[in-house]
């Protein structure tokens, strides 16, 4: 039965095809040379020239492949109608294979092949011929190319390019799909082959390499591969038989007719109470003998009892189904549930729908596990309030938390001390209730957020925690005040009833829906004429001006005291004082100048303008200052020009006293300055032994002359008793007050005389010279002494 189909597909094969016949050789066409007058015969070949210049002509030569004779195969002959049978031409070749492949006659012009050829290595060669004459060796004719062409024998077995090949055919398919072709046979012969075939029992080839289903629907399930022979025979050629084989790997390719199916149709899951949501509880699978995308699959949850707690998604890698929690269990509330699960195809195939539906149900039983779970809070989130400054200890709110398994247990409480660091709040460990434990400040912290944890007493370990919010209640205690600016100002040309300033309140406390803030003027701003405040009763005033015009030079600077109150209880106020500057301004009211200083510059004066006079002024008082130091000094001048205009201090001892260390002799004070005589003051000069109150002396005048003032106090000193009887002399000089270098007179040197510097003499300049010299001379007769 096999054979019999294989005969009749064959022959089918044949009539759809048709046979292959051999090539015949191809007649080659004569290449001709550009011919002269006469005419030549070539070997096997006979053409007609025109008549031309040149002298002499060939045909185009061929020679046949793999010549295996005793001799040199004979190629052709090359001659000139010049060459008169004389022996007096000879002709040469060159080129592509001459003396090596190809040689002529130098007499004859007779052209072999001295070796085998092969057309598939060279097909042709590309050669020069040249008659000479024998005796000059000079050229007869122009050098001429030719062409000797290999012709080609039956000499190959045909040959496939990319052997073996691989095919693929869908399962299923019907008798006489063509699915591939291009196994095509090579025969370098360019005679066709008649392909022969191994028939087997599912393919056969046509004549032009297509590949046909021999039986309908292949299950890739049965067998996935076949493996097939193909034959390529040579029909033509002289050799002929030559035959070429391939293989063809062919492989069945999937498609999708084959529905998913579960292996059971009930799955039971356990699940613990505890599971998160989002969790995968499980998984099932359905089979489908499918390969590939035909072999995805879909799952859906059939609505039903359960079925909105749970969903299920695919497993790209093992196409399984999970199970995952939408929604919390409770093994309290519900212990089992049941709902069912659809398995289908993602990829349908239209061609077997008539086969039934691609997909597959079953039921899933899921069992909720009881876990000792932690307390449940009433609330997810608790919100309380509290009054800012609440006594210690005011219990403001409670939370509940309860253990909702079989077994239930009391439960403690305690706040978590990372959210409440500081220990604001306290909590009832057995009640839940939440106490103040430190005074709150509304303005400090508005609001409180801690977490409170309730643990079971049976099972520590289990906690859970809540959030409490606690947001503090403002209490109206500080009083509003004006916001920015406190100063403003007003200019000099404006009119009563002109808004200076807009102002409004700001309170530190939380300000309640609709809080109000009213103006006024203090009680004692309100009778003066100068400003006043109009309350626009919607939290804001203006300053306005009660009078036209205001001045500078009488006062440039206006204190406004303003009173705010809030309208919260307790009523809260406070007076506020706004600094008010007058300005100079122009007609359109813009500001020129709020400084004090500019009230005395002239008016309509730049800056420039008013820098350069100030320095002309500066000039002409350094002039001024300049003229008075000369001419002060060139009176100097006059005034000591001589020697004699020096005057000494010399005081002159007429008895032998203690010596220089007795100073009770007599009392110098009294040749001070008479500015400091009333100033009854102890001597300086010297430490006494006993405290003794001064005499009584009447006022002198500062303009008493001085010879007067010695004279009444050689008087008085004349007439007091306790005075010593001095005999002494005191002759000195008093210079007042007028002079530059001040007294020149040691009598009012708090220091005594060893103690001065008298350096700064030398200084003074040539009048002090003497002076200088004098009190040098002294001075290092001391240091000399002391030597």
């Amino acid at each position: 039965m096999l054979t019999r189909n294989c005969l009749s597909l064959l022959l089918w094969v044949l009539f759809d095809g048709g046979l292959l016949t051999p090539l015949h050789p191809q007649l080659q066409k004569t290449l001709e040379a550009q011919p002269r007058e006469n005419v030549i015969t070539m070997p096997g070949r006979r053409s007609s020239a025109q008549r031309v210049k040149r002298g002499w002509v060939w045909n185009q030569f061929f020679v046949l492949e793999e010549y295996m004779g005793s001799e040199p195969q004979y190629v052709g002959k090359l001659h000139s109608d010049l060459d008169k049978g004389a022996g007096t031409v000879k002709y040469t070749l060159s080129g592509d294979g001459a003396g090596t492949v190809f040689t002529i006659d130098e007499t004859t012009g007779d052209i072999h092949a001295i070796r085998s050829l092969d057309r598939e290595e060279k097909p042709f060669y590309t050669l020069r011929a040249q008659a000479v004459d024998i005796d000059t060796r000079k050229p007869l004719e122009p050098e001429s190319e030719f062409i000797i062409k290999v012709q080609d024998i039956n000499d190959n077995e045909p040959k496939f390019l990319d052997g073996p090949y691989v095919a693929s055919v869908p399962e299923m398919s019907p008798v006489g799909d063509i699915h591939r072709k291009e196994y095509d046979s090579v025969n370098k012969t360019f005679a066709k082959a008649l392909v022969y075939m191994y028939c087997v029992s599912l393919f056969f080839f046509s004549l032009q390499g297509v590949i046909r289903t021999a039986l309908p629907n292949m299950d890739r399930e049965v067998k996935e591969q076949y493996q097939v022979l193909i034959q390529a025979k040579d029909m033509g050629g002289q050799l002929g038989g030559l035959a070429g084989t391939t293989t063809v790997n062919i492989t069945l390719t999937d498609v999708n007719d084959n529905p998913p199916r579960f292996p059971k149709s009930i799955f039971h899951l356990k699940v613990p109470e505890s599971s998160l949501v989002g969790s995968a509880i499980g998984r099932i699978r359905a089979v489908d003998p499918d390969f590939g995308k035909n072999a995805e699959i879909e799952y859906n949850i059939v609505p039903g009892d359960g079925g909105n707690l749970f969903d299920i998604t695919t497993d790209e890698n093992t196409q399984e189904g999970i199970i995952k929690l939408k929604k919390p269990l409770d093994f309290e509330t519900k212990k089992a549930y049941t709902f069912k699960v659809e398995a289908s195809n993602v990829h349908l195939d239209h061609r077997f729908h008539s086969v039934g539906p691609f997909k597959d149900t079953a039921t899933v039983k899921i069992n909720v596990l009881d876990v000792d779970e932690p307390p449940v809070f009433s609330k997810p989130m608790y919100t309380m309030e509290v009054y800012e400054d609440t006594p210690v200890g005011t219990i403001i709110g409670a939370v509940t938390a309860q253990d909702l398994d079989v077994g239930s247990s009391s439960v403690r409480y305690f706040i978590d001390q990372k959210s409440d660091a500081d220990s604001y709040f306290t909590i009832d460990g057995s009640e839940g209730t939440i106490a103040t434990n430190e005074l709150l400040d509304r303005e400090s912290t508005a609001q409180y957020n801690f977490s409170i944890i309730a643990s079971k007493v049976s099972n520590p370990l289990l906690t859970s925690k809540v959030i409490v919010i606690i947001n503090v209640l403002d209490v109206n205690e500080f009083p509003p005040e004006i916001s920015v600016p406190y100063e403003t100002s007003v200019c000099e040309n404006a009119k009563p009833g002109q808004v200076i300033q807009t102002v409004s309140a700001a309170d530190k406390d939380l300000s309640p829906a609709g809080q109000r803030f009213s103006f006024r003027l203090s009680p004692e701003a309100s009778t003066k004429p100068n400003f006043t405040v109009q309350d626009y009763r919607n939290n804001t005033a203006g300053i306005e001006t009660r009078r036209s015009g205001y001045s500078r030079r009488q006062q440039d600077l206006y204190f406004l005291p303003v009173v705010i109150e809030d309208s919260s209880y307790p009523v809260q106020s406070s007076t506020n004082t706004m600094t008010i500057h007058v300005c100079r301004c122009d007609s359109d009211g813009t500001i020129l100048s709020c400084n004090v200083e500019a009230i005395f510059l002239p008016v309509g004066l730049s800056t420039g303008a008013l820098i350069a006079i100030l320095l002309c002024i500066v000039i002409l008082l350094v002039i001024v200052v300049l003229y008075v130091a000369l001419r002060r000094q060139k009176k100097k001048d006059t005034l000591m020009t001589s020697k004699e205009d020096i005057r000494d201090n010399v005081i002159h001892y007429d008895d032998e006293g203690g010596g220089e260390e007795d100073t009770q002799a007599f009392d110098i004070g009294a040749l001070r300055n008479p500015k400091v005589i009333e100033d009854n003051k102890i001597r300086r000069d010297i430490k006494p032994d006993t405290l003794c109150l001064p005499r009584q002396r009447p006022p002198v005048e500062d303009n008493t002359d001085i010879r007067d003032f010695i004279n009444q106090r050689l008087q008085e000193n004349d007439a007091d008793p306790t005075a010593p009887p001095y005999d002494s002399l005191a002759t000195y000089a008093y210079e007042g007050n007028g002079s530059v270098a001040e007294s020149l007179s040691s009598i009012d040197s708090l220091t005594t005389e060893a103690d001065q510097d008298y350096d700064y003499l030398s200084d003074w300049g040539p009048r002090f010279k003497v002076l200088a010299e004098m009190f040098g001379e002294e001075e290092n007769y001391n240091t000399d002494k002391v030597t």
